[in-house]
């Protein structure tokens, strides 16, 4: 039986798991048309197990070590899940199915992830909704990987092929070797001093952060959470108010979020505070195809998100400064590092650690760039996809968005005993994003 030591950064997110925050990446798939449930193992089968060996492994967590283990006897059949939405079967009763899947913990004695295959969604159609666990790899990479499972050529070469061997070596070395050939390739020692002072900046100010202000964003997490997410909305647009403004399309969408932050702030404390964001930043090369270990390869960033600005074209100035600031920064390289040394620690000091970092942030934001083709599944056509990360340590609230097919969807996953209504964080979202486009001169 063979075994390969996980790296350290995985295992850190492996000792993340908690009963009140399952270190999950859940994501949810949607279709017009039903899925045969042949034809859709075979596609895993095929395009998953065969590829990526993560997959038909268990963890072994030793005393000073954890290590990934070939299964013997591995059945796909035991990984996946059947079930019918009850009527009507819309969108409501698929969010409400995947919240009831988040406080599952991950059968241990297995690999860490599942499939649920659901049928009954509005009459015809169908959604996948799949559950990895963070150790896997994380989610930039679990989106890409999901999206190579489709019958899409171009989407199936983020995965190598199934005859390529895997190599018992932990993302990181192959990130540490990406790094040393960057600073091998910027010869001229200024230029390296250059890069060892922003390290150092970076290592300074994660160290410097406070705790983020005490607001209703921050809490006691329960173990019931919920997700929720938007209808589509057509990314043409946000580009051209992102254009008319000379900003970003994150910048938009970050400066709404913002906004509909604001408000429920509002609402809950009848007052606003300023509140820290954390931001994923994928290390990965996108040109380049998924490594079959996968594995984790992110970094996270900072970012004070100007709740106290009611004006949205201030706010979206100011949100615009703050990003450029950061631009630059090595915070995602450092905080991957840390990633890394949290995961040699003893359990309790990961713990301590996870709950430090934890306090400097409200919330987790991902941005995830899906196929901007139409794509199918099993010869089924992708009607749309949503997926987030989990919240680590005390964490009780997460915004996603994600673009696919020429629609951008806005997300939410949040801790039902910290945010009382992620439904209306994530229409509020759609509301100042609507405000930001009617403000382009050209529009009135």
């Amino acid at each position: 039986m063979s075994s390969y030591r996980m790296a350290p950064a995985d295992a850190a997110w492996l000792h993340m798991d908690r009963r009140t925050n399952r270190s999950v990446v859940t994501m949810v798939m949607w279709f017009d048309e039903a899925l045969d449930p042949d034809e859709w193992r075979a596609v895993l089968q095929d395009r998953l197990i065969a590829r990526f060996p993560r997959f038909s492994q268990r963890v072994v967590d030793r005393t000073t070590s954890v290590w990934w283990e070939d299964v013997d006897r591995f059945r796909i059949e035991d990984h996946l899940h059947y079930a019918t939405l009850p009527a009507p079967g819309g969108p409501a009763e698929l969010q409400r199915f995947a919240s009831d899947l988040l406080a599952r913990p991950l059968d241990r004695s297995r690999p860490l992830w599942e499939m649920h295959l659901v049928g009954g969604y509005e009459g015809t159609g169908c959604a996948v909704v799949s559950r990895m666990h963070h150790c896997i790899a994380d989610g930039m990479s679990l989106s890409r990987l999901m999206m190579s499972l489709t019958d899409d050529p171009r989407e199936a070469a983020a995965a190598r092929l199934a005859d390529e061997p895997a190599h018992p070596v932990g993302v990181g070395t192959l990130l540490g070797r990406r790094a040393r050939r960057a600073v091998h390739t910027v010869a001229q020692p200024a230029q390296t001093v250059k890069v060892a002072l922003a390290t150092a900046r970076s290592m300074l100010r994660l160290a410097a952060l406070p705790p983020d202000s005490h607001t209703a964003l921050r809490g006691h997490p329960g173990e019931a959470k919920s997700v929720v997410w938007s209808e589509p909305i057509p990314v043409e647009e946000l580009k051209d108010a992102a254009h008319a403004h000379h900003v970003t399309v994150n910048d938009l969408v970050l400066t709404a979020m913002a906004g509909a932050l604001r408000s429920y702030l509002a609402r809950t404390d009848g007052h606003v505070h300023e509140v820290r964001s954390v931001i994923p930043i994928n290390l990965r090369p996108l040109d380049k195809p998924l490594p079959v270990e996968l594995g984790n390869a992110f970094g996270l960033l900072y970012l004070a998100l100007p709740l106290t600005i009611d004006d949205p074209l201030e706010r979206l100035a100011e949100v615009c400064r703050r990003t450029q600031a950061l631009k630059d920064s090595a915070e995602p390289l450092v905080s991957y590092q840390l990633l890394g040394l949290t995961g040699r620690l003893p359990y309790e000091g990961e713990q301590a650690m996870v709950d430090l970092f934890s306090t400097k942030a409200s919330l987790v934001i991902t941005n995830v760039a899906g196929s901007r083709r139409p794509v199918h599944l099993a010869g089924r056509a992708v009607r749309g996809t949503i997926g987030w990360p989990p919240e680590s340590g005390q964490l009780g609230l997460g915004l996603a968005m994600i673009s696919y097919a020429g629609g951008l969807i806005i997300g939410a996953l949040a801790d039902d005993a910290v945010i009382r209504d992620p439904g209306r964080l994530v229409a509020d979202t759609k509301l100042e994003l609507e405000r930001l486009q009617a403000a382009v001169p050209s529009a009135r």
